[in-house]
C-alpha cells in the first residue's frame, strides 16, 4: 500500500507549456536525408516553473539527446540548460510562432549526465515541490560538472578611433584608462574587468560606453570546471621488440632499472611512480621511448577520498534471531522484484548497520545497485571505511566534504557503471546508481534530510518515490523513527520489523535527570556543570573510559552583553544576534554568515563591560579543558567539519582511544559506534523544547534517546547524564526511560487534536522582500487568492504572520500555513492562488512554496 509520502501530487501547471509528443527519451533524434525540423524543450535553473522550446540546427539533431545539456538564449542572455524533451513537430494550436522560435546555441554533452532515472526523479521533485525543474536538475549534478555562461567585454574599432583621437583626454580619465586597458589586454572577463578598474559591480559609465559603441559586451561559454584527472604512464612493447632495441642500443644503468621496474609492475606505470621507483630522471623514460622499448599514453586518475584511509578488516558477525528474521523480510522483497517500503526500528546498539550491509549485498548478488544515505557527513569516515572493507572498489562515496574532483570521479564510476553501491548524505539521492535494488535510509527522522534551500526537497521521501519507480526496496531504519514513518506501519502502510535489543543482550545505558533548579539554589548563580556530571566525567577518566558531552550550540558565546547600556550586537541583515567565536574572535551570523571582529568595547557607549551570554561548543571545550588539564578533549561540530581531514581525524581518533572526551552538538548524537564510551552528559536540551515548533517535543526525545545509545556500546555499562529545568516534561521522561512507544501514544495524541502531520498535509508560503511593507502586501494578497481558491474549504488557511525569524539575510519575512487532508485539493489552490497573485502584477520570485516542510522557524 502507498503511504501519504508518495502520493502522485496534484500535476504542476506549468504556463505556456508545449503539449506535444516528445521522442523517446534515449534515443537521438534519427538522421535522415530529409530534412526535418526538430526542437527540443529545455528547462533552465533559474526560478521559473516552466520550460522553453528552442529549435534545434541541423548539426545538433543527430546527437542532441534527452537529459544532455545545452547553451540557449533566454530573453537577452545565454544560460546552460536541460533537454527535457525532443519534440517532432509543434502540435496545432500552440501560441509560439514558428518563425520566432530561437535556436540551441551549443551542444554541451553527447552523453547526457541526466540519466532516464534520474530525469524521471527530478520531475516529480519538482512537480511535488513546486521547484523550478532546472534548479533540481543542477543540483542533481557534481559541483563543477555545471557549464556557466559568462561575459565578457573588448574594446570596438570605434573605442580605438576616439582613444587616439586629439580629444582623447574629453573622454575623462577612467573611461581613458579602461579603453587603454582594453586596448592594451584585450577581452576581459567582466567580474575580473570591473575589480582591475576598482569597482565592484559593473558601472554606469560602462553601460554608457557600450551604447556609444566604443565597447561591446558578448558572452561565452565557461568550460566545465571538473574533468577527469590524467597523467602520463608508459608500456613495456612486447618482449621481441625490447630484446632487438637493446641489442642495437646500449641500455645504461638507469635504463636497465627502468625496464626491471615495469616488468614487477605488469610492464605498466605511471611515469611519476617509475621515476621514484627507478630512481632515474624523465630523460631516461623519453630515451626509452624514442629507442621503441616502451610507449607513452595518458591514463585517467581517480580521485579517490578514501585512498589514504587505513580501512578495519572486514568481519564476519554473527546475527541476532531479530537481525536475521528482518534481513530475511528485506531478501523476499527483493526476490520479488516489485517495490516495497520497510521501516527498520531497532534501539540504539541493535545492529542495524549489520543488516544494511547485508541487504546491499543480497541486491548486488541479484546484479542490482544499493544506495544507502546517511543524514551527517560525521557519518561518513568510520561508515565508509566500513562498507569499503566489505564492498571495496564497487563502492562510491557522496558527500559535500569531498573535492570537486573527488565527487566527480565517483559520480562517474557510478554513472558507467564501475561503481553499484552509493553511500551518501542528502543530495545522493539523485546519483546515477544503475538498476537501482535497494535504499537504505538511515536515520531517517533526521532533518537534514530536507533541503532548506531551493529546490526544496526530503531526501527521505524523494528516496521512497525513487524506489518506486524503479521497482526497488526502500529501507527506513532509525532507533526513533518519525512520528509520520511509524503511523505509516502501524497504518501497515510500511512493512514493520523490530530489533528490541541490544546485540550480545547488552543492557541499555542508565539515564538520570539532573534538575538545574536544584543545583542553582545551592549555589546561589547560573552553573554550566553540575557537580554530579563534572564527577562523573572525572570518574569515567581515572577507569581509563570515554565519555561524550553534548551541547546542541556551536561558537563560544551566544551573544555579547554590553552591561553598561544593556545593548547586543545584531546581525546587520538578519533579526538575530551575532554569535561569538573565541578561535578567531569573531561575531559571526549562523543564517547568512555574516563576519566581524569583536569588540574591545561596546559600539553604542564605548563602555569596556562587555559580557559573553550564554555557551557553545567552544566554550564547553575551553571549561572542561582547564577543569581536567590532562583529559585528551576533541570538539566536533559544523565549524570542524569545514576542515574536512581535521574533523576526520578526530572522530577516527577518537574512535581508536586516542582522546578521551569529545565534546560536540547533535552530529555526535546518532549513528557512531564507540565501544569504550561509558558516560554521555547533555548539557543543556532545553532551548530545543522552548521553539515555536510543533515538531519541538519530538526531537528533544529524539536528540536524547539517540546521545543516550552512545553509551554502553561495548561490554561495559553506559550512563548518560541529562541537565535540564524541565525534568517533568514527557518528552525527556520518556527518552530517559528509552520508551518509544510511551512517546508516541502520547505525542500522536497532541498531533491528531491539534491538527498537525500525520493526520493533515502542510504547506508553508513564505513571502520574502527587502521592503517590509511590500512583504506583507504581497503576503495579504496571497492570503485572499488563497481565501478565493478554498471556495469548497478543502483548506485551512493560518496567517499571514511575521516568520519567527522575522528578518533572515537582508529580507523580511511574513508566512502563511495551510493545513488540508487531501494533498491534490491543497496543492489545487496554492496553484490557483499564485496564478492570481502573479496575474496582478507581483514576482513569485518572493514567494517560496515548502510541502511538507520539516521546520516551522
Amino acid at each position: 500500500m502507498r503511504s501519504t509520502f508518495i502520493e502522485q501530487p496534484f500535476a504542476l501547471t506549468l504556463r505556456s507549456r508545449i503539449e506535444t509528443k516528445p521522442l523517446p527519451m534515449t534515443s537521438a533524434v534519427p538522421a535522415s536525408n530529409q530534412t526535418v525540423q526538430l526542437y527540443a524543450q529545455v528547462a533552465f535553473p533559474v526560478h521559473l516553473s516552466k520550460t522553453f522550446t528552442y529549435r534545434l540546427p541541423q548539426s545538433i539533431q543527430p546527437v542532441a539527446r534527452v537529459g544532455s545539456r545545452v547553451v540557449a538564449r533566454l530573453g537577452s542572455k545565454p544560460l546552460t540548460g536541460y533537454i527535457v524533451a525532443l519534440l517532432s513537430r509543434l502540435q496545432s494550436g500552440t501560441n509560439l510562432i514558428e518563425s520566432e522560435i530561437k535556436e540551441v546555441q551549443e551542444l554541451l554533452d553527447v552523453d547526457p549526465p541526466l540519466t532516464a532515472e534520474v530525469l524521471e526523479i527530478t520531475r516529480w521533485v519538482a512537480d511535488y515541490y513546486v521547484a523550478p525543474w532546472g534548479e533540481v536538475m543542477r543540483a542533481a549534478l557534481p559541483a563543477g560538472i555545471n557549464a556557466t555562461v559568462e561575459q565578457a567585454v573588448a574594446i570596438t574599432a570605434a573605442g580605438r578611433e576616439a582613444l587616439s583621437e586629439p580629444e582623447a583626454s574629453n573622454l575623462g580619465t577612467v573611461r581613458a584608462n579602461a579603453l587603454r586597458i582594453l586596448a592594451a589586454e584585450g577581452e576581459f572577463e567582466l567580474t575580473a574587468f570591473c575589480l582591475r578598474i576598482g569597482s565592484a559591480k559593473t558601472p554606469q559609465w560602462l553601460r554608457e560606453m557600450e551604447t556609444e559603441g566604443w565597447v561591446e559586451r558578448s558572452y561565452r561559454t565557461r568550460s566545465t570546471v571538473t574533468r577527469p584527472k590524467r597523467r602520463k604512464a608508459v608500456r613495456l612493447l612486447d618482449s621481441e621488440s625490447v630484446e632487438s632495441q637493446t641489442e642495437r642500443k646500449r641500455v645504461t644503468p638507469g635504463q636497465q632499472r627502468a625496464l626491471e621496474v615495469l616488468r614487477a609492475h605488469q610492464s605498466t606505470m605511471a611515469v611519476s611512480d617509475l621515476i621514484k621507483s627507478a630512481n632515474v630522471s624523465e630523460s631516461v623514460i623519453r630515451t626509452l621511448a624514442r629507442h621503441g622499448v616502451v610507449t607513452e599514453f595518458e591514463e585517467d586518475v581517480r580521485r579517490d577520498p578514501l585512498s589514504r584511509a587505513e580501512l578495519p578488516n572486514a568481519e564476519v558477525l554473527k546475527l541476532t534471531n531479530a537481525q536475521t528474521l528482518s534481513l530475511h523480510s528485506i531478501e523476499k522483497r527483493l526476490r520479488e522484484k516489485a517495490f516495497a517500503t520497510l521501516l527498520l526500528h531497532g534501539v540504539t546498539g541493535s545492529g542495524k548497520t549489520e543488516v544494511y550491509i547485508r541487504g546491499m549485498q543480497a541486491a548486488l548478488d541479484l546484479n542490482r545497485g544499493a544506495m544507502m544515505l546517511v543524514p551527517e557527513i560525521a557519518l561518513t569516515p568510520i561508515l565508509s571505511r566500513r562498507l569499503r572493507a566489505h564492498f571495496g572498489g564497487h563502492i562510491a562515496i557522496f558527500h559535500s566534504s569531498l573535492s570537486k574532483g573527488e565527487r566527480f570521479d565517483e559520480w562517474s564510476r557510478l554513472r558507467n557503471g564501475e561503481a553499484r553501491v552509493v553511500l551518501g548524505t542528502r543530495s545522493a539521492v539523485f546519483a546515477p546508481v544503475q538498476n537501482l535494488g535497494i535504499i537504505i535510509v538511515d536515520e531517517e527522522q533526521d532533518s537534514s534530510y530536507r533541503q532548506e534551500e531551493s529546490p526544496f526537497y526530503h531526501a527521505r521521501d524523494t528516496a521512497i518515490v525513487r524506489a518506486q519507480k524503479e521497482s526497488a526496496v526502500v529501507v527506513l531504519g532509525s532507533a526513533t523513527p518519525s512520528l509520520e514513518s511509524f503511523h505509516n506501519a502501524q497504518s501497515a502502510k510500511y512493512e514493520y520489523l523490530h530489533l528490541p535489543e541490544r546485540v550480545a543482550n547488552r543492557p541499555m545505558a542508565v539515564a538520570e535527570m539532573i534538575d538545574m533548579r536544584e543545583v542553582f539554589a545551592r549555589r546561589k548563580m547560573p552553573a554550566v556543570f553540575s557537580d554530579e556530571l563534572l564527577t562523573a566525567i572525572n570518574q569515567t577518566h581515572a577507569r581509563g573510559e570515554q565519555s561524550i558531552i553534548l551541547l546542541n550550540r556551536r561558537g563560544y558565546s551566544s551573544f555579547i552583553l554590553c552591561r553598561s547600556c544593556g545593548e547586543s550586537i545584531n546581525c546587520p541583515n538578519c533579526d538575530v544576534t551575532l554569535t561569538y567565536h573565541q578561535t578567531d574572535r569573531t561575531l559571526v551570523c549562523h543564517y547568512c554568515n555574516h563576519h566581524q571582529r569583536a569588540p574591545t568595547q561596546c559600539p553604542t557607549c564605548a563602555s569596556k563591560y562587555i559580557y559573553y551570554v550564554g555557551e557553545g561548543t567552544e566554550q564547553i571545550e575551553e571549561l572542561l579543558r582547564k577543569r581536567f588539564p590532562t583529559t585528551r578533549i576533541g570538539r566536533i561540530d559544523r565549524d570542524t567539519k569545514s576542515r574536512r581531514h581535521q574533523f576526520e581525524k578526530t572522530l577516527l581518533d577518537f574512535g581508536k582511544g586516542e582522546l578521551d572526551l569529545l565534546v560536540g552538538t547533535q552530529m555526535l548524537a546518532k549513528g557512531h559506534d564507540f565501544p569504550n564510551v561509558t558516560l554521555v552528559g547533555v548539557v543543556s536540551v532545553d532551548a530545543g523544547l522552548a521553539l515555536p515548533d510543533f515538531r519541538a517535543a519530538e526531537r528533544t526525545f529524539q536528540l536524547i534517546t539517540q546521545v543516550a545509545g552512545r553509551a554502553g556500546r561495548g561490554d561495559l555499562p553506559g550512563r548518560v547524564l541529562i541537565q535540564t529545568y524541565h525534568p517533568h516534561h514527557y518528552a525527556l521522561r520518556h527518552a530517559c526511560a528509552q520508551d518509544y512507544q510511551g512517546f508516541y501514544d502520547e505525542e500522536i495524541r497532541h498531533r491528531r487534536n491539534h491538527g498537525y502531520p500525520p493526520f493533515v498535509a502542510l504547506a508553508l508560503l513564505l513571502v520574502r522582500h527587502k521592503d517590509a511593507a511590500r512583504a506583507n502586501a504581497i503576503a495579504h494578497q496571497l492570503r485572499n487568492a488563497l481565501v478565493e481558491a478554498n471556495r469548497d474549504h478543502a483548506c485551512r488557511i493560518l496567517g499571514p504572520a511575521p516568520a519567527p525569524f522575522a528578518r533572515l539575510r537582508g529580507e523580511h519575512r511574513v508566512q502563511l500555513l495551510i493545513k488540508s487532508r487531501s494533498r491534490k485539493q491543497m496543492r489545487a489552490v496554492i496553484d490557483s492562488a499564485l496564478q492570481t497573485v502573479e496575474n496582478v502584477g507581483n514576482d513569485l520570485r518572493s514567494v517560496t512554496v515548502e510541502i511538507d516542510p520539516v521546520s516551522m522557524m
